[in-house]
């Protein structure tokens, strides 16, 4: 049992009753009458990991993703509780669409649903959006997401407006009159290509402005999706003068470089596991240039990134893996370059490249990575009685067994739309069940 609000973490019984975790007994104790009994030995059991980013879609946009669609996915990809963005049709700007999505979400009845509200109406940055009553209906924080605040002066107001909520606000760092048009890093590559490019500046310059008007008005602010170095230094800076900032990374940008765009993949470990099932190690795997599952904002940066990413992994910077689950119908994903929409899917394949990318490297260790996906999820987002198993908690519950050997296809993904660029890659360490409020709602086969 790993879980980090724990003095130790150990092999130990959980005991669950009406939806709770009542106990933890010790192998000796033996197991109470009764019980149903899920075999969990040789195991991880971690608290339910917390997905602080997704796009559900519904309403509006069924035909990508519905939120029963969006979560059959966070489930089987060890997700308890999944938190979308408010970019849906209409946008999650009041509490009645707000309750729409939880209301879905327990018809579903597989992961917990826990709304992100807009910052402005319609999130078109220029009056802000009844927060306090998003989140008298369910809203966890504040967020404009694609279309980041352009306007100080708004944003200043939202985060003061948001702080008298105790809402954290979410910003997709990018200046847009620095990005505008640009469909992958601005770099070495993009000019290659011919691709017009998004300089890593344009996500720099944002960060700064929001922990700065965060300092100044005493809000919480959470960086979504980090990619930059320059972002990462800003955040670890702010967190060394006491400012309240958080931080989130998604598993393509520890992963992937802007190398994937022209069809190249990292290369791989010499000692280390096959990234694709064919087996290929130890170099350069060619796969199709201008895939546009290569194509999200914030883009592939290049190798520096990447590795200013890791750091911050590693040293405490970044508080969170998100996935940024973004769903996008085939044909919509089989356009140009330059004219298909941004993001891929990305619950299923979170856990297996946290495993390949970060623990197995030895970046960081079992506990680290139970503190990025659930327990610091929770205290950023006030998830009473969630990312922890201690006895009165909520028995939501993620089970991995590390060592499994398992492959990726996006034909057999539960999501509603396959817009991966991890199909056919080879993971060693995966989601055997998933448990929501004590309720067993995923159970891999052992031959899948």
């Amino acid at each position: 049992m790993i879980d980090p609000a724990a003095p130790e973490n150990t092999g130990k019984n959980v005991l669950i009753e009406n939806g709770r975790v009542s106990a933890w007994l010790d192998q000796s104790d033996g197991v109470p009458e009764g019980c149903e009994i899920f075999d969990a030995s040789g195991m991880l059991v971690a608290p339910g990991f917390i997905d602080m980013h997704v796009h559900l879609r519904e309403p509006g946009r069924e035909h990508k993703e519905t939120i029963a669609t969006g979560c059959a996915a966070a489930v089987a990809g060890g997700w308890t509780s999944v938190c979308p963005m408010p970019n849906t049709d209409p946008i999650n700007d009041n509490a009645a669409i707000t309750r729409y999505m939880i209301e879905q979400a327990e018809r579903a009845g597989l992961a917990n649903v826990f709304p992100i509200g807009a910052i402005t109406k319609s999130s078109d940055g220029s009056e802000l959006a009844e927060m306090g009553e998003m989140k008298a209906a369910g809203a966890v924080a504040v967020s404009d997401d694609g279309r980041p605040v352009p306007n100080a002066g708004i944003m200043r107001r939202a985060m003061q407006y948001a702080a008298d909520f105790g809402l954290p606000v979410i910003d997709h760092c990018e200046d847009k009159s620095l990005s505008k048009g640009g469909v992958m890093h601005e770099g070495k590559i993009s000019l290659q290509l011919g691709l017009k490019g998004m300089p890593a500046l344009a996500e720099d310059l944002d960060a700064v402005r929001d922990i700065i008007l965060a300092q100044e008005t005493g809000a919480h602010i959470h960086i979504a999706h980090v990619s930059t170095k320059g972002a990462v230094e800003a955040v670890r800076r702010a967190k060394n003068e006491g400012i309240n900032v958080t931080c989130e990374v998604t598993p393509h940008h520890f992963t992937l470089t802007d190398s994937a765009v022209a069809g190249k993949t990292p290369l791989l470990p010499e000692e280390g596991w096959p990234r694709f099932a064919d087996g290929v190690v130890g170099e350069d795997r060619e796969v199709s240039p201008y895939d546009t599952n290569t194509k999200m904002a914030p883009p592939l940066r290049s190798e520096e990134h990447l590795e200013a990413i890791l750091e911050g992994i590693k040293d405490g910077t970044i508080d969170a893996i998100a996935t940024d689950h973004a769903p996008h119908h085939a044909d919509e994903k089989a356009l140009e370059y330059d004219r298909a929409p941004f993001g891929i899917t990305g619950l299923e394949t979170a856990v297996g490249l946290a495993f390949n990318e970060l623990v197995h490297k030895g970046v960081i260790g079992l506990e680290r990575l139970v503190a990025l996906c659930s327990a610091n999820p929770a205290r950023i987002f006030g998830l009473v009685g969630r990312g922890t198993l201690t006895p009165g908690s909520i028995a939501d519950i993620t089970i991995i067994d590390p060592d499994l050997v398992w492959t990726y296809r996006n034909a057999e993904s539960r999501s509603r739309s396959k817009n991966s660029p991890f199909d056919g890659w080879e993971f060693t360490g995966s989601v055997t069940a998933t448990f929501v409020a004590g309720k067993l709602v995923f159970k891999r086969s052992l031959h899948a």
